[in-house]
C-alpha cells in the first residue's frame, strides 16, 4: 500500500501585489497548502488572510516562524527586508523562495545563499521572465547553436511610474528600495538577457534622475559585453507613457525578438531568418504547439516540483548572482566614470557592500 504524501505547508511574509500572484500560484497547486502569512497591517492582514482562506495570520515574520511548521516560505516584502527574514527562515529550517531584487546588495545575497547552504535549504528568486515554454524553446536554440552566433542586442525596459507611485513610504530612497529603475524595473529584461545569452565581461553605463523627485536614478542606459562576444545596449525608465518591454537578440542566422509588458507567451516572441537561410532551416525553430505563458505559476510549480521529490531548486529559480552583479556593474561604471568588469566589482568593496550614496552625480535635465 502506498502512503498519500501530506501537501507542503507554505507560508507567505508580505501582503503587497506581488504577494496575490504567489498566492494564485500556490492555488493552483493541489500538492501545497497555504497555511499561513505574516503581514503587519492588521486590515491588509484580515483582508489577505480571507481572500485566500488562510488558517493562520502573524503580524510578524518571526512570529509566524516560531508558530508555524512549514515546508517553504514565500518572501513578498520590500527588497531591504530580504536578508533579515531569510536568514530567520534558515534558522528555523524552511526552505525560501523571494521576489526580486534578492537583496539590496552582493555581500547581502552572499550571505543568504551561504546560510541556505550551510543549512542543506533552498533557496530561489522569482525572476520570472526565465520562465515559460516559447523562452525555454529560445534558448535551448540559442545554447545548441541553431541559430548562429549571438552579435548585437537590445534591452528596454521602458515602464512608467508617477510622483504616486513613489509616494509609498519604502519607495524612492536608497536605503529601503536599494536602487532605482536599473534595480526595481530593469533588473528582470536584464535577467532575461543575461539568461539567454550567458555570463557578462564588461559594463559601460550612465544613471541619470531626469523627472522624478527621488533619491535614485529614473533612467539608465548601459553599453554590455557579453563573455560569448555579444554586445547589447540596454535602457532603463520610469518615464516612457507607451510602456513595453523588450530584448532583442541579433544573430548571424536571425533575429529574435520578445516584446511585452509584465509577462510574454509565444505571441510575444518573434524569430526572423537572415535573407539566404533556407526555409528548411527556418522551419526547424517554430515554436513548439504547447505554450505556456511566463509568470509565477511556472516557477513556482518549478520550486514545488524540487520540494516534493526531494531534489534541488532548479535553475528556473536559482543563479540570482549574476543578474544583481550586472545591476551593481550598472551602478559602478556610473559612479567611476569608465568600463567595470567583474572582476572590478568583486573587488570594489563598496558596491559589494551597497548600491546606497556611492552614485555621487546622477546626470540631470538642463532646467531654465
Amino acid at each position: 500500500m502506498t502512503l498519500q504524501k501530506q501537501p507542503l505547508r507554505v507560508a507567505i511574509i508580505g501582503t503587497g501585489g506581488v504577494a496575490h500572484l504567489h498566492a494564485q500560484a500556490l492555488a493552483a497547486d493541489e500538492r501545497v497548502e497555504l497555511v499561513a502569512v505574516a503581514e503587519p497591517d492588521a486590515a491588509r492582514r484580515a483582508g489577505f488572510a480571507d481572500l485566500y482562506d488562510v488558517p493562520a495570520a502573524y503580524r510578524s515574520h518571526t512570529e509566524l516562524l516560531e508558530e508555524e511548521r512549514l515546508d517553504l516560505v514565500h518572501l513578498c516584502t520590500p527588497p531591504h527586508l530580504h536578508r533579515e527574514q531569510a536568514l530567520d527562515a534558515f534558522g528555523a529550517g524552511v526552505n525560501v523562495l523571494c521576489e526580486k531584487p534578492p537583496a539590496l546588495s552582493l555581500a547581502d545575497l552572499d550571505a543568504m545563499e551561504a546560510a541556505a547552504a550551510d543549512a542543506c535549504l533552498g533557496f530561489g528568486v522569482t525572476f520570472q521572465q526565465r520562465t515559460g515554454t516559447a523562452t525555454a524553446h529560445i534558448k535551448a536554440l540559442l545554447d545548441d547553436g541553431a541559430l548562429g552566433r549571438p552579435l548585437l542586442a537590445q534591452c528596454q525596459t521602458l515602464w512608467h511610474r508617477d510622483d504616486a507611485y513613489y509616494g509609498v513610504g519604502w519607495r524612492g530612497t536608497w536605503a529601503s528600495e536599494g536602487g532605482g529603475t536599473t534595480f526595481g524595473h530593469g533588473i528582470h529584461q536584464l535577467d532575461l538577457l543575461a539568461y539567454l545569452l550567458g555570463d557578462w565581461a564588461e559594463v559601460d553605463a550612465r544613471l541619470w534622475r531626469l523627472a522624478r523627485d527621488i533619491e535614485m536614478e529614473d533612467v539608465s542606459t548601459a553599453t554590455i559585453r557579453f563573455a560569448g562576444g555579444a554586445v547589447a545596449q540596454a535602457v532603463s525608465s520610469v518615464l516612457s507613457p507607451r510602456e513595453t518591454s523588450v530584448v532583442r537578440i541579433d544573430t548571424t542566422l536571425a533575429t529574435v525578438e520578445v516584446e511585452h509588458l509584465y509577462g510574454h507567451d509565444r505571441a510575444s516572441w518573434r524569430i526572423t531568418p537572415a535573407r539566404g537561410v533556407p526555409e528548411d532551416v527556418a522551419a526547424a525553430w517554430a515554436f513548439p504547439a504547447d505554450d505556456e505563458p511566463s509568470g509565477h505559476v511556472p516557477l513556482v510549480r518549478a520550486v514545488v516540483d524540487a520540494l516534493w521529490e526531494g531534489r534541488p531548486f532548479p535553475d528556473l529559480a536559482t543563479h540570482a548572482r549574476r543578474p544583481l552583479e550586472l545591476v551593481t556593474a550598472i551602478y559602478a561604471s556610473s559612479e567611476h566614470g569608465q568600463p567595470v568588469t567583474p572582476a572590478d566589482v568583486g573587488r570594489d568593496e563598496r558596491f559589494r557592500r551597497s548600491l546606497a550614496s556611492h552614485v555621487t552625480d546622477l546626470r540631470a535635465a538642463p532646467t531654465g
